[in-house]
């Protein structure tokens, strides 16, 4: 009899739709077959069931469940033969299974085992959302909340790939209908049924992952460059009497604007102390000397840590702790002492510091306190990013970290708004889990970890331009949680605000042009003029043939040029900094236009491409200010500004195994590609970023007291 309930192998999409009884699960198997043009098949116990009452007034017992469950085997194995497609069955063993546990209190083992053993690509539970609807074998409309938790337990429990479906009837075809849809475009990336539920519960867009599929097949078109941006030709220069003008003309338009300060902070500091994470799992305490570990991995940043460990701010703490953790540290020779302090400083046990995000760090050592990177922050949101007595401060965070920042908050913001006399309001956003990104192996399949689970990475920082996106603001200040400074604040605030300055003057051009283009009566006057401004101030080429086209035609044009986003980015000469810079780029279409580029976005086997990139003259130190409304108020939708076709390949290990991933295109590069662009050179003392533990130990983060 056994034999009777084994399902035949196939590789045709089977899905199963179950749940407690008047629940809309018969309607729509069929409305899903109509749909996908295929086969269905029905529940076997509804004529089994009610061929016995017609014939005897009988009712169903337990010795009905075994026939009722071979009976509906058999249906789904005989539909097969005669489908190509998908099957969708209306009710399952498993079915036959819960209601035996329901009616009868115990449950047969040979039909147990074909419950658990049966397969289908998916399960849909309908919910008991639907009205009751009454017949000749319903018996029970109000047990059906009890009947569908029992339902979904089992479920839960047999490790089925099920999803709830709630609404009304014409609902549940609309969301099966996508989701067997988008489960048919995920088969054929590779993933399973639980790849997809996983990617379901991520609201992860399946169209993006297969995007990101295709670019990790293909790669990222590399950018082209044309030359680099330097003073006079692409980037403004401003003398010290025009960054003043510029910050007072800031300061007497902010009364009407609000403003907000921009901190990306979710990036743990892995970075900052990686050389010392390095020596830790490679030197050999007793096996050699740390001098003789120095050379012969020409490892200078340990060296210059070591020497000059006494001027960072967490110094003292990390030596008490070192301290009173190890009894004999006192006595130890300076080798193992020096080992037994970075060991105290990094280890999960006291205070994990590469494991924690940059922001809680003990930052600069003042004589009163040591402050942190988040204290540092919010002081100069009160110096140049506040209007009417207030500033707003919002950093992107990971949710488990969110704690250590509200804790350091509290202490430190009363103090900075008694000093500054503004009040301050800090807010918090996460990056979204819908913008992690597929990795994959090195054969384009799908990566699994030791659990055989597909593996989302983080998208990088440029998922956080739906961050920006959701800030209601008109001037927003973004600036890197790491670029803080201990002295000299007055002359960062000047050149914030000259930036702010800056970007108002041109919005305010620009937002009259609109006005212009939108009105009646666009003179040609007025069209040479927008055009003169476009190319000469914000450095756009007009289309070669612009002067043939009608005169409707080039307001449109004008008005899509213009009807942007705008940017005001700060460059500080380049000193050999590793990161990206400013340049002008060709696009297909051979027209150049500003943008900022990273090395990873160029062929650098190309060696035209790698001269221009390596004659750049400044570099990106991530100091923007950006104005996100159009002329009318409205915010812009900056998820459309954004260029698609650029980004970053990684490749990485995940313990022993390698991955590729796509990180999504930077926020500063390509996700803000198509915003307007303005590049403007700021002082070297504005970019002071802990790359390094040992950044900490220069000027710009020592007192001066």
């Amino acid at each position: 009899m056994e034999e009777h309930l084994k399902q035949e192998p196939t590789e045709i999409i089977k899905i199963a739709i179950v749940g407690p009884e008047s629940t809309g699960k018969t309607t729509l198997a069929s409305q899903l077959a109509e749909e996908f043009n295929t086969n269905w098949i029905p529940e076997f116990a509804r004529n089994y069931l009610q061929e016995k009452w017609d014939a005897k007034q009988e009712i169903c017992t337990e010795d009905d469940l075994i026939p009722i469950a071979i009976g509906q085997t058999q249906l789904e194995n005989e539909a097969l033969k005669r489908t190509d497609k998908i099957l969708f069955c209306d009710t399952a063993v498993l079915v036959t299974k819960v209601f035996s546990d329901i009616y009868y209190n115990s449950c047969d083992a040979m039909l147990e085992k074909a419950a658990k053993k049966h397969k289908y690509d998916l399960i849909f539970l309908t919910d008991v959302d639907v009205p009751w609807e009454k017949d000749d074998l319903r018996d029970k409309p109000n047990d059906r909340k009890a009947s569908m938790d029992i339902f979904e337990q089992v479920l839960v429990e047999y490790k089925k790939p099920y999803i709830k479906l709630s609404g009304t009837k014409e609902q549940c075809l609309e969301k099966a209908t996508k989701i067997i849809s988008d489960f048919q475009k995920a088969k054929k990336l590779g993933f399973n049924s639980f790849d997809y539920l996983k990617i379901q519960q991520r609201n992860a867009n399946l169209e993006v992952i297969e995007n990101q599929f295709e670019i990790l097949k293909n790669g990222i078109p590399k950018i082209n460059l044309d030359r680099p941006a330097i003073i006079n030709d692409g980037i403004l220069r401003i003398s010290d009497d025009e960054a003043a003008y510029f910050s007072n003309f800031f300061d007497e338009k902010k009364s009407r604007l609000k403003l907000k300060k921009f901190v990306p902070a979710s990036g743990a500091a892995s970075r900052m102390f990686k050389f010392l994470s390095e020596f830790l799992n490679e030197f050999k305490l007793g096996e050699e000397s740390i001098n003789a570990y120095i050379n012969r991995k020409k490892d200078k940043n340990l060296s210059i840590f070591l020497i000059a460990k006494e001027k960072l701010p967490f110094h003292n703490e990390i030596l008490e702790k070192a301290k009173s953790s190890l009894p004999d540290y006192e006595t130890w020779e300076k080798d193992t002492r020096d080992y037994g302090y970075i060991k105290t400083m990094l280890s999960p046990k006291h205070f994990d510091y590469s494991n924690k995000p940059k922001g809680v760090l003990p930052f600069h050592k003042y004589q009163s306190h040591t402050a942190t990177a988040i204290e540092e922050h919010l002081n100069e949101c009160a110096f140049y990013a506040a209007s009417n007595g207030k500033s707003n401060l919002h950093f992107t965070v990971s949710e488990e970290h969110q704690n250590d920042f509200d804790n350091i908050i509290k202490n430190v913001k009363s103090k900075i708004e008694a000093q500054t006399n503004t009040e301050i309001t800090v807010q918090y956003s996460y990056q979204n889990k819908a913008t992690d990104v597929i990795a994959v192996d090195l054969n384009g399949n799908p990566f699994r970890d030791e659990n055989e689970q597909i593996v989302f990475r983080p998208g990088g920082h440029g998922a956080l331009i739906e961050n920006l996106n959701d800030l209601n603001a008109d001037v927003v200040f973004i600036k890197n949680i790491d670029n803080v400074i201990q002295n000299h604040l007055q002359e960062i605030a000047l050149y914030k605000k000259a930036l702010a300055g800056i970007l108002i003057q041109f919005q305010e051009v620009i937002f009259k042009y609109m006005k212009i283009l939108v009105a009646e009566n666009v003179s040609n006057e007025d069209l040479n003029e927008i055009v003169n401004y476009i190319k000469s101030k914000l450095n756009i080429d007009i289309k070669d043939d612009f002067s043939k086209y009608t005169k409707e035609s080039k307001i449109d044009h004008l008005k899509t040029i213009l009807n942007r986003p705008i940017r005001v980015c700060g460059m500080v000469k380049n000193e050999g900094e590793p990161g990206g810079g400013p340049f002008w780029v060709i696009d297909k279409k051979g027209k150049t236009f500003l943008q900022i580029i990273e090395s990873s976005q160029i062929d650098t086997k190309d060696e035209r491409q790698k001269e221009i990139f390596q004659s750049a003259t400044h570099f990106n130190p991530v100091d923007l200010v950006c104005g996100t409304k159009d002329y009318n108020g409205q915010k812009f939708d900056l998820t459309k500004f954004i260029d698609k076709n650029s980004g970053f390949i990684v490749e990485k290990n995940s313990k022993g195994k390698s991955l590729r991933a796509f990180e999504l295109p930077g926020l500063w590069n390509g996700a803000m590609a198509k915003w307007l662009t303005v590049f403007v050179e700021v002082p070297l003392i504005t970019f002071n970023p802990v790359k390094t533990v040992n950044d900490l130990l220069k000027p710009a983060h020592q007192s001066t007291n």
